[in-house]
């Protein structure tokens, strides 16, 4: 029986793409094998997010042709969508097929070379540039058989669980929506992955009820703009305008006993209004999520979902009020920031502005005040000035992160900021992330200090032996709790201190003295 392997590059969304690609391969009877030495078809399943991204897979491809040179290797993902050519050239690539086909790939893995599929063309007529592919063009090279075809004309959503490699008992994480209708003038991904499309509310709910009937306890829902899950369903149902019962007055309680954030409307620009600047005007698509999240604790049993990253201006009062009032969702607000200079997010086209950004913090905090809060940080983009990287600095001190992902910018081939005048040195990038990644590192101690002497909920992970347990918090940090504990189990901890990077504790105990 033919083995493959698969190897995964970048994000959450490449990931789940990989689940749904071993599930094609597997049904077609291909046996999974253990490392890519041991396989006949190793697909290489990139990322383009940076240039490093490509570097790594190009290294990979040169890797494989040492430890096993005889397998037919498979480049798909966002790299081949964007540099179909430059993956063909290399030695020892069999296939590079575009993210335009790769629900196709294991059909086209175990087929002949010149296999026909559903809409292609036997012609070859060269490669033209990104985004500009006319749907389902082909073209043979002698390096490989290249399929890519037009990314805005694809309508395909691969869907299948995912599992971190060190917990796969514990925290699947399922993609419900791919593709970004954004253009951020940074970003390469709407390019390769196409226009927003969402998984149908159907096939959520099927999915989810699989993996708890499976015994998942935490399931983490993800997409490449979550946000706007939906908006391409004429079928779904509109979201619900109202708050759930308990919601309106839990949110309304908890902001009141803060400060309230200032609102700022006096600020929008004609050119905020017409690209859709209004945080204090929440509209029927932007519940949405809510509704799906809503659907998904109503209609299963699972016992934790956690929301992975979600644009600031789809952080909405009422998804906001649904995550603090249910005790099913975990307590984690990943929020991309990207800059905290006004004029910077513009020649981002980043659609806010630092103080809606702020405002949404803000209240995200006064509804959960133990909530993981984290967002995602660029710097060195063009024209960054050492004032507009200190208003980035500033903002992050002011605002409660308890973590931050750091990226250096990396000019994308096609996108418009690979273009702008002001290229930052690389040195000075690299410096500017240093200072942040400290900052960022000094506000996660003290929100991890600040959690010591409370109970906070924790689902296990493995066992360290007999010493401890490794953990996840509700609130999105690892946890080593005494003794040893079976996984994937929700439990209650008294946090009795830090150690590092983690927090030590105890399982919480009954009168009786036997563990919850």
């Amino acid at each position: 029986m033919a083995r493959f392997y698969i190897e995964n590059f970048g994000c959450r969304a490449t990931q789940a793409d990989g689940a749904a690609l071993e599930r094609q391969f597997l049904e077609r009877g291909l046996e999974r094998a253990g490392a890519a030495r041991d396989a006949e078809i190793v697909v290489l399943n990139t990322c383009t997010v940076t240039e490093g991204a490509d570097k790594d897979a190009r290294a990979s491809i040169r890797r494989l042709q040492r430890v096993n040179p005889d397998c037919r290797i498979l480049v798909t993902g966002c790299y081949a969508q964007r540099a179909p050519e430059e993956l063909a050239a290399l030695p020892g690539v069999t296939w590079v097929v575009g993210n335009s086909h790769k629900h196709q790939a294991a059909e086209i893995a175990t087929s002949s070379f010149s296999f026909p599929f559903a809409g292609s063309s036997s012609s070859s007529s060269g490669f033209v540039p990104l985004g500009q592919l006319s749907k389902d063009q082909l073209s043979w090279e002698h390096a490989g058989n290249v399929i890519v075809g037009d990314i805005f004309a694809h309508t395909e959503l691969l869907a299948a669980p995912v599992f971190e490699a060190a917990n796969e008992r514990t925290r699947p994480n399922l993609k419900v929506q791919d593709g970004c209708d954004n253009r951020c003038s940074f970003c390469v991904i709407p390019y390769v992955r196409g226009q927003s499309r969402s998984l149908p509310r159907e096939r959520v709910i099927a999915e989810v009820r699989t993996l708890v009937k499976a015994g998942y306890r935490e399931v983490v829902i993800s997409g490449i703009n979550l946000g706007r899950w939906g908006r391409d369903l004429e079928d779904e149902a509109v979201g619900r305008r109202s708050l759930v019962v308990g919601e309106q007055g839990q949110l309304s309680s908890a902001i009141s006993s803060t400060e309230q954030p200032e609102s700022n409307p006096e600020r929008l620009t004609t050119n905020d209004q017409r690209l859709g600047f209004h945080p204090e005007r929440p509209t029927t698509d932007d519940q949405r999520l809510v509704d799906l999240i809503r659907a998904i604790l109503e209609r299963t049993t699972l016992e934790k979902l956690r929301i992975s990253s979600v644009e600031p201006m789809d952080w909405s009062i009422e998804l906001i009020g649904l995550v603090a009032a249910s005790g099913r969702i975990a307590k984690h607000a990943h929020v991309p920031m990207q800059s905290g200079s006004d004029a910077v997010l513009r020649r981002m086209h980043r659609k806010y502005r630092p103080w809606h950004y702020r405002e949404k913090i803000l209240t995200i905090r006064a509804a959960m005040p133990t909530a993981a809060i984290g967002a995602d940080m660029m710097v060195g983009f063009p024209g960054e000035t050492e004032a507009e990287f200190d208003e980035t600095r500033r903002m992050i001190e002011e605002l409660p992160f308890t973590y931050l992902h750091v990226f250096t910018y990396s000019a994308r081939p096609g996108t418009p900021a690979a273009e702008q005048a002001g290229q930052v040195p690389v040195a000075v990038a690299r410096e500017r992330n240093r200072v942040l990644r400290e900052l960022a590192s000094r506000k996660k101690a003290a929100f991890m200090r600040s959690l010591v002497g409370t109970v906070v909920e924790a689902i296990t992970l493995q066992s360290g032996g007999a010493e401890f347990s490794e953990a996840l918090t509700d609130n999105y940090l690892k946890m080593k709790i005494s003794g040893h504990h079976e996984a994937n189990r929700w439990i209650d901890v008294n946090v009795e201190g830090v150690d590092g990077e983690m927090l030590i504790g105890q399982r919480v105990l009954t009168q009786s003295g036997r563990s919850l």
